[in-house]
């Protein structure tokens, strides 16, 4: 499992490094108005299925870098921190919160101009507190579907606002998978 997700990354990484540098000929020319943005903002959600029997809702942020490689196309790279509060009093449930790092790489594209956007990440979220909950995986598989809409604020500054169903494979060995629905809101600039 560990060597698979290390896989994971290092593919994510080498084809984010090629893509971004051939990306970097294509937004230089007038014909594409295309540049590299950087977005830092909140996350929040609601977890999903039988996640949500242990687990009320989740709070954390993100930052992630948008790198243009064809018109409307970009490569994205994540980095987040989670924090999924345990609902109190259940006897199943464990007695702290969850404590997620997802580190993704992705695409976005957008279909509506430079306005409306279908994203798509995956790669792994990393358990921060694995001992304090006697979880089975430090790490997980994480992917991530996504809509959302870029709201130019000024030149080069923008409001991104996402909705995601997130998904990741189970923590302990009963199987049961940590879903939830997402919303990120974000300041972006470009570059």
């Amino acid at each position: 499992m560990k060597r698979t997700i290390k896989i994971g990354i290092l593919s994510a990484l080498l084809v984010s490094y090629t893509l971004a540098s051939k990306a970097q000929d294509a937004t230089t020319h007038k014909d594409n108005p295309q540049e590299w943005r950087i977005s830092v903002g909140p996350d929040a959600g609601v977890p999903v299925g039988q996640f949500s029997n242990a687990y009320n809702w989740n709070f954390g942020g993100s930052a992630q870098v948008d790198i243009p490689i064809l018109r409307k196309l970009y490569v994205t790279v994540n980095a987040g921190y989670e924090d999924f509060f345990v609902k109190k009093n259940q006897v199943d449930a464990p007695q702290r919160n969850l404590q997620l790092v997802p580190v993704k790489a992705g695409f976005k594209w957008f279909f509506v101009g430079n306005l409306l956007y279908v994203q798509g990440q995956a790669g792994v979220a990393f358990v921060g507190n694995k001992s304090d909950l006697d979880a089975n995986n430090s790490a997980i598989f994480d992917y991530a579907p996504q809509v959302g809409v870029l709201l130019k604020l000024a030149t080069k500054n923008y409001l991104d606002l996402g909705v995601r169903f997130e998904g990741m494979a189970p923590i302990y060995k009963d199987g049961s998978y940590n879903n939830f629905l997402g919303l990120r809101a974000a300041y972006a600039f470009g570059l």
